[in-house]
């Protein structure tokens, strides 16, 4: 399969400190990832902000309700500007998720950017095609609304957002 690309783009009505202290802790994942996956952080990390070479252990059910082990390590890290975590084992053959932050007017703009690979070659094509693509673009759907709530827009706050899409 090939190397897949995708982003989103979400400016935050805040200011860059209080949106990094969110986005820099890791038990906060769990505040912006749908239930139905189930997910739970392993790694003993409750008010560590993250670092470059920290390692992460989930245990997720992405699909189907199958539970999985996770390991992700903050692989770059530049405070109030960006971090990169990639995959250390897990579903994917790839993943590097790129967090980009940046005051613009009306708040912080957050930028994901997100490079994966689904395994298995053929198989892993049609996986990719008939859900796993889907179901990345509605985590990223559900964690723009999550932040939306998390953040407390307010409606015009809202029809900004989609303006920009």
């Amino acid at each position: 399969m090939r190397v897949k690309r995708k982003k989103w783009v979400q400016v935050i009505p805040s200011d860059l400190e209080h949106v990094w202290h969110f986005f820099s802790r890791p038990e906060n994942l769990g505040k912006i990832t749908p239930s139905d996956m189930d997910f739970e952080i392993l790694s003993d990390l409750k008010e560590v902000e993250m670092y470059e070479g920290m390692l992460i252990e989930y245990n997720v059910a992405p699909a189907f309700g199958i539970r999985i082990n996770w390991v992700t390590e903050i692989t770059h890290m530049n405070h109030l500007k960006y971090f990169i975590d990639e995959q250390r084992f897990g579903p994917y053959a790839l993943w590097h998720h790129e967090h980009r932050f940046e005051m613009v007017d009306g708040g912080v703009q957050m930028t994901d950017l997100l490079t994966y690979k689904v395994p298995y070659g053929l198989i892993g094509n049609l996986a990719n095609a008939l859900f796993v693509e889907q179901r990345i673009d509605d985590i990223f759907e559900y964690r723009t609304k999550a932040i939306e709530r998390i953040f407390d827009f307010n409606e015009s706050d809202i029809q900004l957002r989609r303006k920009q899409k």
